[in-house]
């Protein structure tokens, strides 16, 4: 599962190298972007920052938000893959998760 930030993993982004990788993966695999998110999106700091009252204005996903996308999507995929756990939030875009778009390069 690939899962970046809309603006740079898109498959049409002039800086994304992911459509080669998207090539390479074999069986099972997912392109998510998310809307509004760019690197750090993805990881604890924006979500720490934000309680501190620290937030990035040109993020417009909020710390908590993207925090929420990234713990639910990761948790999806090693529920599907190490528990054997259906998904269904992984087959397809989610009305609770506007800002995630399945690319289909």
């Amino acid at each position: 599962m690939m899962l970046g930030a809309e603006s740079t993993h898109s498959p049409n982004s002039l800086t994304a190298d992911w459509p080669e990788a998207w090539n390479n993966l074999n069986g099972w695999k997912r392109w998510l972007t998310v809307a509004g998110a760019e690197h750090f999106s993805f990881t604890d700091l924006p979500y720490l920052a934000g309680q501190l009252g620290l937030s990035d204005p040109a993020i417009p996903l909020s710390g908590e938000r993207g925090w929420r996308i990234t713990r639910d999507y990761v948790a999806a995929f090693f529920d599907l893959h190490l528990r054997d756990i259906s998904q269904p939030l992984l087959n397809g875009p989610k009305a609770t998760h506007p800002e995630v778009a399945f690319q289909q390069p």
